[in-house]
């Protein structure tokens, strides 16, 4: 059997730019994943150089749900509303249960990624 061995990433020498809010590091997630899906690798190319892989913003969600600080509920808004790319309208009476699972996730999930300095 091969033995596998761990190689580090050579680190990028492009400056890395922050998150400005959590709502925009998972909106950058839901499209890294989608473009996962549609079959193409990360390469963390694009016009910005983030300080994290789609992976990180993953593990971070998913220790909240393990922690029991977001629950399905709050899963399923941030799915839906992350593939529609904009917020729930708290105005909106069919949206208002929405957009308070919805402000609950981020807030949880900006405390994580403001410690990993992911977001600014």
């Amino acid at each position: 059997m091969p033995r596998f061995r761990y190689v580090a990433k050579a680190p990028s020498v492009a400056p890395t730019v922050p998150f400005a809010n959590a709502a925009e590091a998972w909106f950058w997630f839901v499209r890294c994943q989608q473009i996962r899906r549609d079959g193409a690798r990360f390469d963390g190319g694009g016009e910005t150089m983030r300080p994290c892989d789609p992976d990180d913003i993953y593990r971070a969600v998913s220790a909240l749900v393990r922690a029991g600080r977001i629950g399905r509920d709050h899963l399923k808004t941030l799915v839906t509303f992350g593939l529609r790319e904009s917020a729930p309208d708290s105005r909106s009476p069919a949206e208002r249960r929405a957009a308070r699972l919805w402000d609950e996730s981020l807030g949880h999930l900006a405390t994580v990624l403001r410690r990993k300095a992911i977001v600014a």
